[in-house]
């Protein structure tokens, strides 16, 4: 049986205000994510982690293959109406968030689109909660939130404007990240040129904190 709930993610409404997005709160079955909670690798530091640097179990080992598959890209594809072929796929595993996180971006302009699947049983918390923002500036002025309950996929269309973060929270906060790069090697180099110097920061600052 799948993982996925595919016709939950096709028949999802796709937003356009203030950017493309979409959010799918039935996308994986509510008995499923006990299984991946079950098989959830073992991670005890606030990092994204390459899932082949990972132990899991099966269900998570099966969602992992079927989000990397052709089939659900061709879906990601023809909802955002977009051309991935040819695009680099990168996933990355999370279990904790930090009080660095969450600040107020767009992604890294070599990405295309980004899909992000929670796993957390409750979310009872404030913070924490993904939100798709208007502006640069004020966390308050969002037009969509969305808590890292699990069965829930939340993806977006990289853009100028695509604004988003949430509230500071500290804790367990599990989360799967895929993502379609553009196609060249300096967007590559350049995404993770990036994403290395915003880990040293946060090393540097956790020394000083």
């Amino acid at each position: 049986m799948s993982v996925l709930n595919i016709a939950a993610f096709d028949n999802a409404p796709l937003e356009r205000d203030p950017f493309n997005f979409l959010v799918v709160k039935d996308a994986i079955r509510p008995e499923t994510i006990k299984n991946l909670n079950r098989d959830y690798p073992q991670i005890d530091k606030p990092a994204n982690y390459d899932p082949a640097d990972l132990e899991y179990g099966p269900s998570f080992r099966q969602l992992l293959e079927e989000l990397d598959s052709p089939e659900f890209e061709r879906h990601v594809a023809r909802k955002f109406g977009v051309d991935l072929s040819g695009s680099i796929k990168t996933i990355t595993v999370r279990k904790y968030s930090e009080s660095s996180d969450g600040n107020i971006h767009t992604d890294h302009w070599s990405k295309i689109v980004t899909l992000l699947v929670y796993f957390n049983p409750e979310w009872p918390q404030e913070g924490g909660r993904l939100r798709m923002l208007r502006s640069p500036k004020d966390i308050e002025d969002y037009q969509a939130e969305v808590a890292p309950v699990g069965g829930t996929v939340l993806a977006f269309q990289r853009s100028g404007n695509s604004y988003h973060g949430y509230k500071r929270f500290d804790g367990e906060r599990r989360m799967v990240q895929m993502s379609w790069v553009k196609p060249s090697r300096l967007a590559w180099y350049s995404q993770q040129a990036a994403r290395f110097l915003t880990h040293s920061v946060k090393r540097i600052g956790r020394l000083f904190s």
